[in-house]
C-alpha cells in the first residue's frame, strides 16, 4: 500500500475522533470548564471533621495559586459551584446528584473511592465531588486539584470530566518522623508539617507514621519537644481523617521485669496523651535484640494497654532482624495462639522476603511493606551500578526522584501486601512519595503522567509537561558511566532554561531540590574528568621513575593531582550550588551540611559537606608516598611506584577491575543489594583509595578472549576472607592476607582457560554474626598473565 493510502485512512480517523468530541463529554475536543467566581457547597451529609476540612483543603490551595478565595455557600449559588457530597446522596439540597454510570457503580461501593463529575449549571459549570465516605471526599477533592488549571489569570478545569476511582491497596502512608536522625523534618513548624501531610493526601495518601519517642536524642533544629509534636501530629491526622502511626522500637531487655514494667508505662503514658492512635508498629530486631518469645507478650500487653483509650488501634510487628529460629518461632505463635491483638507484619529492609511472608501469614493478618525510598546505598533498593563520583559525593540521602526505578519496584513487591507506609528521612524524596501514592491508588498508571500531575500542581499547568521531563532526565543522569553521559550536561542546561523561563518558581523548595540536582550532577561529572585525567598524568610520572628518580617522580605527580585543590573546573556551578544549599535550608530545613545547618550527622544528606570530595586518589598518593619515602632502599621505593602507576593498567593481556566502580568494572556483571555500597569511614571522608571505598561481598566477573596455554593468576584486594571459585571450581590461593587493602593471590589452571575464557565468583562466607563494617569485602580484582 502507498503513503498516500496511509495519510487517507489517517485523515478520515481523525475526522471521526473530532466528530466524537463534539458529542462525548469529557473528551480532548471539549471546551473547558471556566471557574472564575465559582462557590463552594458542602451537602449536609458529609461527617465530620471531612465536612470542614474538605472544603478548607479545596478553598486554600485554590487561593495560594489564583489569588481567588472561593466563598462558600449554604444554598445553591447563581454562578459556577464545585459540590462536596457523598456519593449515596440522591439530592443536595433539592438539585438531583448526576446518576452514575453503570460501570462506575462498582467502583463507588469500595472505600475511599470518590467520582468526580461536571455539567452545565446554566451558563456556567457545576462540579460534583462525590465520595464512597469522608475520605473518598477529601481524595477526590485531591483529583480535582491536580486537575485544576490555575494561574492568577485562569481558573478553570481543561474540560468536562466523569472519572469514578477507588484506591488498589488500602494502605498509603508515608513516615514522617519528627526527631534528629531525619535531615529536614526535626525543622519543621506544626504549620509545615500540616501543609506536608495535606499534601501528601491530595494524592492519595491515607496514613502518616511518626516516630515518637526519642526525647533523648533533641536536634538543635526542633521548634517543640517531640512529645508536643506528637500531639500535634496526632491532631492533623484526626482533622485530614488519616491514620495515625507510630514506629517504636523495644531497645531495652525485655527479661529484665522492671524495664519491662517501665517500659510498659512509658506506652501506656504515651497512648493516654495521644488524641488519635490507629497503628503501633514495632519492629523486631531493627533496631532491638530481643528474641520473639519476649517481644510478641510484651506486645500483647501493649495492646492491652493500647485499646482503653484507642479501643479500634492495632498492633503490628516487623521480623526485621529476626534470624531462622526466631522466624519460625513467631510463626508457630501464631498457629498455636492465633493472637487476636495482632493486626498484621510489616516488611521493610532486613526483613524476611516479602513473597515468604505473605506465602507463611495467614490470611487473616495483614502484611504492609515498609519500602525505603529515602536512601540510595547502604538500604532496600540501592541505585545499581551507581557511579563511584556520586556515591562518594551525593552519598546516601540526596534528592533522589526515581519515578521509573521505584515504579518497577513498586509493581515487583506491591502485589504481596495490603500497601505501604514507606521509610522516609526527609523531604529529599518528595517525589517518591507521591509516586508511591498514586501506584498505590492505581498500579497502571503512567509514570509519565505521574510526574506531569507533580509538577502540574506543584510548579503549575504551564510548567508541567517540561518539569515532568526534567525530572525523568535527573533520573537518567544516574545510569551509567558518569564520564560517558553527555546527558548529564544536557539536563543541566535543560534545567537552566526552565529556571529562566520560570522566575516565579525560585522559592518553591520543591523546584530548588531538582535544581541543586541538575547543577551537583553537572559539577560532580566535570570535576571527575577532569581529576581522573590528572591521575592519568601522575601515573604516567610515576612510570619514568627509573629516569627521573624515586622523589622527583613522588613530587611531580602529586603537583599533578593536587591541581584539583588550587583551580576549580567549573566554579559558577560550584556557587550555585552552595546558594541552593542555603536556600533550601531557609524555605524547608533541608540540612546539607554540618558545620553549616548543624545537621545530624555527615550521613544525613550532607551534599554540601562533600561537593568537593576528591574523585582522584590525591589523598591516598599523599599517603602512600610517605610510606615510600620512609622505605630503606632506592630499589624498594622504585617497586612500589611502578606498582602504583600500574594499578588499574597491569599490561597487555591482564585486567584490573574496580568491582564497584561501572566505569571501571566493566567485566562485573552482579547488581546485587550491595553492588555499590560505601564503606563509611572517617564520616564519609576516608583517604583510602577511592575502590576501596566501595566494595562488593559476592562479584560475579566474565572474562574473554583470553590467551590459551598462557598462565594466568589472580589477585584480590580487599578485607577479610574471599571464597574465589573459577567457572565453579573452587580454588586454593598462594597468597592470602585478610587485613584491609592487603593482596590475596590464586593461579588459575591451564585446564579452565584453554576455552578462552573464565568467569570467576566469590562464595559469600557465613558472617550474620558480625556487624556489617567487620564482615568480608572485596574491592578490586585482578586477571594478570604470566
Amino acid at each position: 500500500m502507498t503513503n498516500a493510502f496511509f495519510r487517507l485512512i489517517r485523515k478520515r480517523v481523525l475526522t471521526l475522533g473530532m466528530l466524537l468530541g463534539l458529542l462525548l463529554p469529557g473528551t480532548l475536543w471539549a471546551q473547558p470548564q471556566e471557574l472564575k467566581g465559582a462557590a463552594v457547597l458542602v451537602a449536609p451529609s458529609v461527617p465530620a471533621p471531612m465536612r470542614e476540612t474538605a472544603p478548607k483543603v479545596l478553598r486554600e490551595e485554590i487561593a495560594r495559586r489564583t489569588g481567588q478565595t472561593l466563598p462558600l455557600a449554604t444554598s445553591w449559588p447563581k454562578g459556577a459551584v464545585i459540590v462536596l457530597a457523598l456519593a449515596s446522596d440522591r439530592e443536595v439540597l433539592g438539585v438531583p446528584v448526576p446518576v452514575a454510570r453503570e460501570e462506575q457503580t462498582v467502583t463507588l461501593i469500595k472505600e475511599e473511592g470518590y467520582r468526580v463529575v461536571s455539567e452545565p449549571y446554566g451558563k456556567s459549570t457545576r462540579i460534583w465531588v462525590l465520595g464512597v465516605d469522608a475520605r473518598g471526599v477529601l481524595f477526590g477533592t485531591g483529583w480535582l486539584l491536580r486537575h485544576l488549571h490555575m494561574t492568577r489569570a485562569q481558573f478553570q478545569l481543561d474540560q468536562p470530566v466523569d472519572v469514578a476511582s477507588a484506591p488498589a491497596y488500602p494502605i498509603r502512608g508515608h513516615q514522617l518522623g519528627y526527631r534528629n536522625t531525619a535531615n529536614s523534618y526535626d525543622a519543621w513548624t506544626v504549620a509545615q508539617y500540616e501543609q506536608y501531610i495535606r499534601e501528601l493526601a491530595i494524592f492519595g495518601t491515607n496514613a502518616i507514621e511518626n516516630i515518637p519517642l526519642n526525647d533523648d536524642d533533641p536536634s538543635v533544629h526542633l521548634k517543640l519537644r517531640p512529645a508536643e509534636m506528637n500531639i500535634k501530629m496526632s491532631e492533623i491526622c484526626r482533622a485530614y481523617d488519616l491514620d495515625y502511626w507510630v514506629w517504636t522500637p523495644v531497645t531495652i531487655d525485655l527479661v529484665d521485669a522492671d524495664k519491662r514494667a517501665e517500659e510498659l508505662k512509658i506506652h501506656e503514658k504515651f497512648y493516654r496523651e495521644t488524641p488519635k492512635l490507629d497503628h503501633i508498629f514495632v519492629p523486631g530486631g531493627d533496631p532491638g535484640h530481643n528474641h520473639p518469645r519476649e517481644v510478641l507478650p510484651f506486645l500483647k500487653d501493649l495492646h492491652a494497654s493500647l485499646i482503653k483509650y484507642h479501643p479500634k488501634a492495632k498492633i503490628w510487628l516487623s521480623l526485621q532482624g529476626f534470624n531462622v529460629e526466631q522466624v519460625d518461632y513467631f510463626y508457630r505463635y501464631l498457629t498455636i495462639f492465633e493472637p487476636t491483638w495482632l493486626q498484621g507484619v510489616v516488611s521493610g529492609p532486613s526483613s524476611p522476603p516479602m513473597s515468604d511472608t505473605r506465602y507463611r501469614l495467614p490470611i487473616r493478618y495483614q502484611h504492609r511493606q515498609y519500602p525505603d525510598i529515602t536512601h540510595t546505598v547502604r538500604c532496600e533498593f540501592p541505585m545499581e551500578k551507581w557511579d563511584q563520583a556520586y556515591a562518594l559525593t551525593l552519598g546516601r540521602e540526596p534528592v533522589n526522584p526515581r519515578p521509573y526505578g521505584f515504579a518497577q519496584i513498586h509493581a515487583t513487591w506491591a502485589p504481596y501486601t495490603d500497601g505501604f507506609v514507606s521509610y522516609s528521612d526527609g523531604c529529599h524524596d518528595d517525589l517518591n512519595k507521591v509516586l508511591w501514592n498514586l501506584r498505590g491508588w492505581n498500579p497502571e498508571q503512567d509514570v509519565r503522567e505521574i510526574l506531569q500531575e507533580y509538577s502540574g500542581f506543584f510548579f503549575g499547568k504551564e510548567a508541567a509537561s517540561a518539569a515532568a521531563d526534567g525530572i525523568a532526565a535527573l533520573e537518567q543522569n544516574w545510569k551509567g558511566p558518569l564520564a560517558e553521559n553527555g546527558g548529564v550536561e544536557s539536563t543541566l542546561f535543560f534545567w537552566k532554561n526552565l529556571e529562566s523561563k520560570y522566575p516565579a518558581l525560585k522559592t518553591n523548595w520543591r523546584w530548588q531540590m531538582l535544581l541543586l540536582r541538575a547543577y551537583y550532577d553537572a559539577y560532580t561529572r566535570r570535576r571527575l574528568i577532569y581529576e581522573q585525567e590528572l591521575e592519568k598524568q601522575a601515573n604516567a610520572v610515576l612510570a619514568r621513575v627509573d629516569r627521573l628518580g624515586a622523589e622527583p617522580a613522588m613530587n611531580t605527580a602529586l603537583a599533578l593531582v593536587e591541581k584539583a585543590d588550587k583551580f576549580n573546573v567549573a566554579p559558577d556551578l560550584r556557587e550555585k550550588i552552595e546558594v541552593l544549599c542555603e536556600e533550601l535550608f531557609q524555605s524547608i530545613g533541608l540540612q546539607t551540611s554540618v558545620p553549616k545547618h548543624h545537621a545530624r550527622g555527615y550521613e544525613r544528606g550532607c551534599v554540601l559537606d562533600f561537593v568537593d570530595y576528591p574523585l582522584n586518589n590525591r589523598w591516598w598518593l599523599a599517603d602512600e608516598f610517605a610510606k615510600i619515602k620512609a622505605l630503606p632502599t632506592a630499589e624498594e621505593q622504585r617497586t612500589s611506584l611502578h606498582q602504583l602507576s600500574t594499578w588499574e593498567n597491569p599490561g597487555p593481556g591482564s585486567y584490573y577491575d574496580d568491582v564497584s566502580n561501572v566505569s571501571k568494572g566493566t567485566r562485573v556483571s552482579t547488581t546485587s543489594n550491595d553492588a555499590t555500597d560505601v564503606a563509611w569511614w572517617n564520616n564519609g571522608f576516608s583517604r583510602a583509595r577511592l575502590s576501596s571505598q566501595l566494595f562488593q561481598k559476592s562479584p560475579v566477573l566474565h572474562y574473554d578472549n583470553l590467551q590459551p596455554g598462557a598462565r594466568y593468576k589472580i589477585r584480590v584486594v580487599g578485607y577479610g576472607e574471599a571464597l574465589l571459585r573459577v567457572d565453579g571450581h573452587r580454588l586454593s590461593p598462594v597468597v592470602y592476607n585478610r587485613e584491609a587493602d592487603a593482596v590475596k593471590e590464586w593461579i588459575v589452571p591451564l585446564s579452565l582457560t584453554q576455552d578462552g575464557r573464565i568467569t570467576v565468583t566469590f562464595d559469600g562466607p557465613e558472617e550474620s554474626h558480625l556487624n556489617w563494617r567487620e564482615q568480608s569485602r572485596i574491592s578490586d580484582v585482578w586477571l594478570l598473565r604470566q
